[in-house]
């Protein structure tokens, strides 16, 4: 018996979204199929009935999770609503975005991987980038549009470091401080 175009629809999305929070956790390499496919409940054989290629997924999951990553960290950001802009510091440099890679914003664990990618990558990489500018940019003059750049790459490189480096103390010091200056701003 087959399924119906919903249903199948509603698996390629379940399988979209669990290869888009590996592409967040471990990067563009790290998702296989047969690990995708388990964790969706589905045989391996089925993979094929919703992509071309593993490389159409990892696309794919890589675009999604750029979209949704930035979603996440937007929601978190809107409960501060007096100030925008500090909810979304605060949101952005957390310890729960920190320490959710899977389900945070994509521009920090893909930013490597999109910088050595091919064009569709970086045109998806390019458009949480240009979205981020905007969100922080403002009124378009050229000294809100560089305080957007700088605000935009502290952020990402705040929270990169804080997950990489072994120190606890250093990662929490990492993101109060770059939070506590960028909020000076």
């Amino acid at each position: 018996m087959g399924h119906s175009q919903t249903e199948k629809a509603a698996t390629r999305e379940r399988v979209l979204r669990i290869a888009s929070r590996k592409v967040r956790a471990d990067g563009m390499t790290g998702p296989g199929v047969a690990e995708v496919m388990k964790e969706a409940g589905l045989t391996h054989g089925g993979f094929y009935k919703h992509f071309a290629s593993r490389d159409d997924l990892i696309a794919q999951a890589a675009a999604a999770a750029l979209t949704e990553g930035s979603a996440t960290v937007e929601r978190l950001a809107g409960k501060n609503q007096q100030d925008l802009r500090t909810g979304l510091i605060d949101a952005y440099l957390g310890k729960r975005h920190r320490d959710s890679p899977a389900t945070g914003c994509a521009l920090v664990t893909l930013g490597a991987a999109a910088g050595r990618g091919d064009q569709p990558l970086k045109e998806s990489y390019e458009q949480r980038v240009r979205a981020y500018l905007d969100r922080f940019g403002g009124d378009d003059s050229e000294e809100a549009r560089a305080e957007a750049m700088l605000t935009l790459s502290a952020l990402v490189g705040a929270t990169l470091l804080s997950r990489a480096v072994a120190d606890p103390a250093l990662s929490d010091e990492l993101l109060e401080t770059v939070a506590e200056q960028l909020k000076r701003q």
